[in-house]
């Protein structure tokens, strides 16, 4: 079945084919929310609220641009949407008070998985920032935006976050550096 079958489907609310494309991509959606969630049942609830909110949006599917970029979209939104009633992501310190020093030699040792194993070890507000601005690709402004903060705020919590994860590295060499 095609994407664009899948799509016709849903909007027909196809209940078979609504669960075809639930198969398809539930594992790369719920990917998503571990990122930003660590607690597995409150992304589970994200991911089934991603879904419930794919599939009474669908129409808003435009055909411009990725059908799974769209659907990630949600995804992080509803995750965001989450940890904003959760947590106060306005802790932080102003960027002119963090040294900006970086480590690339040890940060390019560390594998994909190795940095999204250690991402669930940050705090919250790191997580998200970091999630946000380094892997999902938004600027300091969208981020700020997002999670209604300065972007001040926005750039001391990603520093914080790398420095963090530094830390986290410097700890756990001798088990990455295979």
């Amino acid at each position: 079945m095609t994407e664009r079958e899948i799509i016709r489907g849903c909007l027909a609310n196809d209940r078979k084919v609504q669960k075809k494309l639930y198969d398809l991509y539930s594992p790369v959606l719920m990917g998503l929310c571990r990122r930003y969630i660590t607690k597995k049942e409150d992304a589970e609830e994200i991911l089934i609220e991603s879904f419930y909110k794919i599939f009474s949006n669908i129409r808003q599917f435009k055909g411009k641009g990725s059908f799974e970029g769209w659907m990630k979209r949600i995804t992080v939104n509803e995750s965001l949407m989450f940890l904003r009633k959760k947590y106060n992501f306005n802790v932080g310190l102003e960027s002119s008070q963090v040294d900006l020093k970086t480590m690339p030699a040890a940060e390019q040792r560390l594998f994909e998985n190795d940095i999204l194993q250690l991402l669930d070890h940050l705090p919250t507000g790191y997580r998200t920032i970091f999630n946000l601005y380094v892997i999902e690709g938004y600027t300091h402004r969208e981020v700020a935006e997002k999670l209604n903060i300065s972007i001040n705020t926005s750039k001391s919590q990603l520093i914080h976050a790398k420095r963090r994860l530094r830390e986290l590295i410097k700890k756990n060499e001798p088990a990455i550096a295979c």
